[in-house]
C-alpha cells in the first residue's frame, strides 16, 4: 500500500509541474487606482487557491470554536444539574440507627 501512495504522490507532482510548466506565460492583475502586477499566471492561480483555502479554515475555525464553547457551556450546565440532583437525593438518616431523640 505504502509504495502505491508514494507513486500517486509522484504522479500528482509531476502533473502538476507539468501544469505549472504550460503556464508560465505571464498574466496582469489590474487594481484600483491603476495599480498593476505581472506575474506568472501559475502563482496567479497558485495565490487564488491559497485565498480560497485560507478562507476556508477560516470559516471553519470560527464554527468549531463556536461549537467548542457550546459544548462547554451544556457540560457546565449537566454538572450542575447532576450537583443538584445528588443534593435532592441524599439518602435520610435511618431511624433506628439515629437513636433516641
Amino acid at each position: 500500500m505504502r509504495p502505491l501512495m508514494w507513486f500517486l504522490r509522484l504522479l500528482l507532482f509531476f502533473l502538476l509541474f507539468g501544469f505549472a510548466v504550460k503556464n508560465d506565460h505571464l498574466a496582469n492583475l489590474y487594481f484600483f487606482f491603476g495599480g498593476q502586477w505581472q506575474l506568472p499566471l501559475v502563482f496567479v492561480i497558485l495565490l487564488s487557491f491559497a485565498a480560497g483555502a485560507l478562507l476556508g479554515v477560516t470559516a471553519t475555525f470560527t464554527s468549531l470554536l463556536r461549537k467548542h464553547r457550546e459544548i462547554r457551556r451544556l457540560r457546565r450546565q449537566l454538572e450542575r444539574l447532576e450537583r443538584d440532583q445528588s443534593a435532592v437525593s441524599a439518602p435520610l438518616p435511618d431511624a433506628a440507627t439515629a437513636g433516641p431523640l
